[in-house]
Parts: structure tokens; C-alpha cells; sequence
């Protein structure tokens, strides 16, 4: 019967709901976009990535049905909180997993760029070179990598210490937002530690971030 509501109205029976941004067009263009969790669906897409754009899409669903939702997963992009705070009032507003994941990802590949700008400064193009072609070694998950992949990381572990560092901290933290219970909050409170303590200045303010939507990550 819900499936059959849904195919006539895409907005009903929406109680848990996940908000994003994708882009297209090389990045220059953006899409907010909003998939219904229980059935896997995408119910509705817009150009833009605003406040605008998203109370369009609130617009439609209509106050009722806005009140029915009783989770919003997002990004945590302040636009979309301070939106789904207003309108959505009956539901809790979280980050998932994978957002967290992309932020630490994002950050190390932060690392690895300044390091191989710095390799290029310096003349040392051979280790300039081996960098640049490291970033899937840095990003796939070490159960994934190919012996290519491994060699590389070894590399990296031997000649760059911050970058090796940063990789571990990618690594740990993946590891904390995938485990779950009491563990799970024990082994984000010791990165968070970490990340304090880093003197990697993105990893520093990426645990000032995660700090300050920690009672939102699922």
C-alpha cells in the first residue's frame, strides 16, 4: 500500500530522510538532493545548494508532513541544520558515517597536496613525482589496496612522516565511526585527543568540527 501511495505522491510516508549536495559539471553546478532511507528512494532534486533551495523543498512537502519526519541525515552543512531546524521540528538531525569519512579524506588529501608542493619548491621532483600519484593508496582502505598500493605507503611511511601521520589518522578514524557501543565513543574521544595534539593544522580544525557535531553523528 506505500509503495503504491508512493508511486502517485513521492512525498508520503516520509519519516526518515537524508539531505546532500552533489555536483556536476566539472564542480561548477550543484544539486541538493533528498532520498527517502526506509525505501531507497530519491524523492526530489534541485539546482543549488542554498536555504533557498532546500525551504523549496519543504515548500512542497507542507507543514504537516514536514512535522512527521523524525530523521534528517545530512553533511553537516550549517545551511542545511539551520533549515531542517526550523522546518522539521519532531526530528533529529544527524551526520552519517560516510560524511565523517569524506572529511577525513578531504583533509589528507589536504596534506598530501601541501607536501608535494613542498617536494616541488624544494627540486625534489622524483619525490614530487611518486606523491602525486599517491592519493588512492592514501584513500582506499588497507584491505583494499593493491601490492602497488602497500609499496607505496611503505614509501610514504619512510620519506614523509606528517603525510604517513595524517594517513593513520584518516585510518583510525574510519575504524572509530565504524565500530559501535561504548567502544565506539571511547575510540572517538582518544582521536579527538589526537587531533588536538597533531600540529596538523587541518586535522586540528576537522576535531574541532567533528567536536562540535558529535551528538549528531550516527
Amino acid at each position: 500500500m506505500a509503495d503504491g501511495r508512493a508511486a502517485h505522491d513521492p512525498f508520503s510516508d516520509l519519516r526518515r530522510i537524508g539531505i546532500d549536495e552533489i555536483s556536476y559539471k566539472r564542480g561548477h553546478r550543484y544539486l541538493t538532493i533528498c532520498v527517502d532511507h526506509d525505501s531507497g528512494r530519491l524523492v526530489w532534486a534541485a539546482v543549488g545548494r542554498d536555504k533557498a533551495t532546500l525551504n523549496g523543498f519543504f515548500d512542497l512537502l507542507g507543514d504537516e508532513r514536514c512535522q512527521e519526519i523524525r530523521l534528517v541525515s545530512a553533511d553537516g552543512a550549517e545551511w542545511i541544520g539551520d533549515v531542517v531546524k526550523e522546518r522539521c521540528k519532531n526530528a533529529t538531525l544527524c551526520i552519517d558515517s560516510f560524511h565523517v569519512c569524506q572529511w577525513a579524506s578531504k583533509a589528507l588529501d589536504e596534506v598530501r597536496r601541501e607536501v608535494w608542493n613542498e617536494a616541488r619548491k624544494g627540486g625534489m621532483s622524483g619525490h614530487a613525482k611518486e606523491l602525486k600519484g599517491c592519493r588512492y593508496a592514501l584513500w582506499r582502505n588497507p584491505e583494499d589496496l593493491t601490492e602497488r598500493q602497500e609499496r607505496k605507503l611503505a614509501w610514504i611511511a619512510t620519506v614523509n612522516k606528517k603525510l604517513y601521520r595524517a594517513y593513520l589518522m584518516k585510518e583510525q578514524l574510519r575504524i572509530a565511526i565504524g565500530t559501535k557501543g561504548v567502544l565506539a565513543l571511547t575510540m572517538l574521544d582518544e582521536w579527538l585527543i589526537w587531533a588536538a595534539r597533531c600540529r596538523i593544522p587541518v586535522f586540528v580544525e576537522l576535531g574541532r568540527k567533528i567536536k562540535r557535531n558529535i551528538k549528531g553523528i550516527e
